[in-house]
């Protein structure tokens, strides 16, 4: 019997194209941290490549960190290869000394008058959570007070341990690439090996929350002496503006109790194609412990999230943008956090009540979790499988 087989060619209309958008054409409107307040004292300047632009970062001799443009207006010097006279910023090429407190030019030692105009711009920085935080707008508007992140309950009075502090700069990427982290479930199971049971999400006003309660994956774990089948891992992460997440961590050892951790995953922008991510790991400091024990409590979690921001990373270092995302009902709320994350990058009039109007999706993990099941079965089997045969 003849068959009459007619192959149709897919035209262009038929495929779905990614489009990658348009460039940003400015860098976040909030709060953005640096890093480890600490990490900025102790007598000398440091330079940061943040915002298409150098700051220096330093502490005066009132014991206050200043943030002011690196490059002096004298010359343009990079004021953080500099040094501190009397509290004040010296440039390394003429001396000039320049007030971290006023970003004014408080001398110029060879000269009898300072010029009129020698005046640098001084950034608004808070301290929160041992973390200093830089306010960036284009619009130089003082930052709203109801914006800076809360200081985790009991830091400031030593009630957890000291952080476990990493840093990663990730070139090729902007950094919205991170908070779309924030709505997609389906990614933790594939790239930080969890579990997800339930995830939630709660965009409000400057914040995007997102609620999971996880399990460790067997296939991955099993063998690990901390992993019981029985933990769970209850998650409350919120981003308070577009660069700055604390996220608590309940976690439910089995039997053994609950530990209390808390994560902050934050990032600064470097330029629109490159940013820096930094993570910190603190543990709510348990009876019988030292201090010394929670501090490497710590270090042990923060090395178990690396590994997952890492493989986050090694993604985005390779994959292109897409404002087209091809989405699933389970992929969740991508493209209302996408219109949550616009208005960082639009002027404070520009912003709309569909940016920061109250928003909350559920996402129904059901069929995921059905799917999941049967893939670390059969994963168990293989493990199984080779290690009958002397297979590692």
């Amino acid at each position: 019997m003849d068959v009459d087989v007619r192959l149709t060619e897919m035209t262009p209309d038929d495929v779905r194209q990614i489009d990658t958008g348009a460039d940003f054409d400015r860098y976040a409107r909030g709060w953005h941290c640096l890093g480890l307040a600490d990490s900025f004292r102790g007598g000398r300047p440091h330079s940061v490549d943040a915002f298409g632009t150098r700051i220096v970062i330093f502490e005066d001799g009132a014991g206050a960190i200043r943030v002011l443009d690196a490059y002096c207006r004298h010359m343009g010097a990079d004021l953080g290869m500099g040094s501190l006279r009397d509290g004040f910023l010296a440039c390394p090429f003429h001396g000039w000394q320049w007030d971290g407190a006023t970003g004014r030019c408080a001398d110029v030692p060879y000269a009898k008058r300072r010029p009129k105009l020698a005046r640098t711009r001084r950034w608004t920085t808070s301290e929160v959570n041992g973390q200093l935080l830089v306010w960036h707008d284009v619009e130089n508007q003082a930052p709203d007070p109801a914006w800076l992140p809360p200081t985790i309950e009991g830091f400031d009075e030593g009630r957890w341990s000291t952080w476990a502090w990493r840093s990663e700069l990730i070139e090729g990427s902007h950094c919205r690439e991170i908070v779309d982290n924030n709505v997609d479930m389906a990614h933790f199971f594939y790239i930080h090996h969890a579990y997800p049971t339930y995830f939630a999400n709660v965009i409000d006003g400057h914040t995007a929350s997102q609620l999971m309660h996880s399990k460790s994956r067997e296939d991955i774990f099993g063998d690990s002496k901390y992993y019981h089948p029985d933990s769970l891992l209850r998650s409350e992460a919120t981003y308070f503006g577009p660069a700055y997440m604390i996220n608590w961590l309940h976690n439910d050892i089995g039997s053994g109790g609950t530990v209390e951790v808390v994560l902050t995953n934050a990032h600064y922008p470097v330029t629109q194609n490159s940013f820096v991510l930094q993570w910190g790991v603190a543990v709510q400091k348990m009876p019988g412990l030292s201090d010394a024990q929670m501090s490497r409590m710590a270090e042990a979690f923060s090395a178990k999230f690396s590994e997952g921001f890492l493989e986050d990373v090694e993604v985005w270092r390779h994959k292109t943008r897409i404002d087209n995302p091809l989405l699933t009902e389970e992929d969740g709320p991508v493209y209302q956090q996408r219109r949550w994350y616009e208005q960082f990058y639009v002027d404070r009039a520009a912003v709309t009540p569909d940016m920061t109007d109250r928003y909350e999706c559920e996402i129904d993990v059901t069929h995921a979790r059905g799917e999941w099941d049967e893939e670390i079965r059969r994963n168990m089997v293989e493990r199984q499988r080779l290690a009958s045969i002397g297979v590692h």
